[in-house]
Order: structure tokens, then sequence, then C-alpha cells
């Protein structure tokens, strides 16, 4: 089973990074392999998006969401809908005196054939997961 994390320690309040975090429409800006992301319904628990991936050699993968736990301030889960692969995924938030430490978490369980595609999946979940530095990056200069 593929699975990747990575934890960031932000130089902001944990109120700012959660709200930028769980506004998914800001994922492009700091996430390079989403192509698209729009809100199609709901809020909290049961809010789905439609997100399409940038996949090898700029091919569209879509890869639609599902938030599937929403705590305020603390954690945000998620599980793929749509695509080839689909992870289950968590954002962890703590508060460290001022700073913000997120965890960003992704599993992908693969049955039959999609065996075989576990490389190919772990190195693209480890490269999600490392997106976070970027967040860091944007975050921390604006």
């Amino acid at each position: 089973m593929p699975s990747a994390e990575n934890t960031v320690t932000i130089n902001r309040p944990l109120h700012d990074v959660f709200a930028f975090v769980t506004d998914k429409e800001n994922d492009p800006r700091w996430r390079p392999g989403v192509a698209e992301i729009e809100h199609v319904s709901g809020e909290g628990v049961g809010a789905k998006y439609r997100q399409v991936m940038k996949g090898p050699g700029g091919r569209p993968i879509p890869a639609d969401f599902e938030i599937t736990r929403y705590e305020p301030g603390k954690r945000i889960t998620f599980r793929a809908t749509a695509g080839p692969v689909r992870p289950e995924g968590s954002f962890d938030f703590v508060e460290e005196g001022g700073a913000t430490s997120v965890t960003f978490s992704l599993d992908a369980e693969l049955k039959g054939t999609k065996k075989l595609m576990a490389p190919m999946v772990a190195k693209s979940m480890r490269s999600e997961v490392q997106s976070l530095d970027r967040l860091k990056q944007l975050l921390e200069s604006g």
C-alpha cells in the first residue's frame, strides 16, 4: 500500500494556515500537480470537489474528492472519488508558539493489476506531500 507523509512548521498563526489549506481553491497556488479544482457542493464533512491533476506527459487525470472529516483548527481528511487511484489523505495542524505544524499524509490501497502501479503511485504521492514546502514558502512570504 503506497503512502507518503511530510510535516513542515509554518511561521504563521494556526487560524491563518488552517483557513488557507481548507480553502481548496487555493490548492493550485501551492500544489503544482493540480491543474484545475472546483467546489461542487457542501461545506465541511461531505463537501465535494472536482479536481484535475497533471498526469504523465501533461495528460489530465480526474481526481475528484470529498471531505470525510473536518475538525476546525485541528484536522481535515478526504478521499478521492474519481480517477485510476483513489487515495485517502489528511492534513493535521498543531499550534507551536505562534507557528503552525502541518502534516500532510496520503495512503492508497491498490488491488489487482493496479498493484503494478505502486512504484509510480508512491513517487507521485511523495511529490504531493512535499508540496508542503511550497505552502510554507507561500504563506511565510505573504
